[in-house]
C-alpha cells in the first residue's frame, strides 16, 4: 500500500499524455519541491480524466483514472487576496474522496449539518 499523508490538487488543466517526469517537472515547478508520502493531482482541460502522483521516498507512482461520461468536479475557489486560483490547493481525504466521486467537494463542510429552512 502507498502511504499519502497529504493531497495536492494542482488547479491547471494538464495534457493527460504526460507521463511521471513530466508531471514531477510540473509539481517541482508549481510547489518548489515534491515531498514524500505527498499526492498530486492533476486534471485534463475536459475534467474527464485525472492523474494521481505520489512521490513515495525512493520513486514516483502515477494513476489515471478517466470517466465515459460526465466530468470531475474540478472548480476551484479564488483566494481571497490575489482574486486568481492558487497553483495548488491541499485537500483532506474526505475532500479527495468526493473529487474522485464527482461530487461537489469544495461543498463538503456544507453538508455535515443538517438546518431548517
Amino acid at each position: 500500500m502507498i502511504r499519502i499523508d497529504a493531497l495536492w490538487l494542482c488547479t491547471q488543466p494538464q495534457d493527460m499524455r504526460a507521463g511521471a517526469d513530466r508531471l514531477l517537472a510540473v509539481v517541482v515547478n508549481l510547489l518548489g519541491e515534491a515531498r514524500a508520502h505527498h499526492g498530486y493531482l492533476f486534471a485534463n482541460a475536459r475534467a474527464s480524466r485525472i492523474k494521481l502522483l505520489v512521490h513515495d521516498g525512493f520513486g514516483v507512482w502515477c494513476a489515471t483514472r478517466r470517466l465515459h461520461a460526465g466530468r470531475f468536479v474540478w472548480h476551484v475557489p479564488p483566494t481571497c487576496q490575489s482574486g486568481a486560483a492558487a497553483p495548488a490547493l491541499q485537500l483532506s481525504s474526505q475532500q479527495f474522496d468526493a473529487l474522485q466521486l464527482g461530487l461537489p467537494w469544495q461543498r463538503l463542510s456544507e453538508f455535515n449539518t443538517i438546518r431548517r429552512c
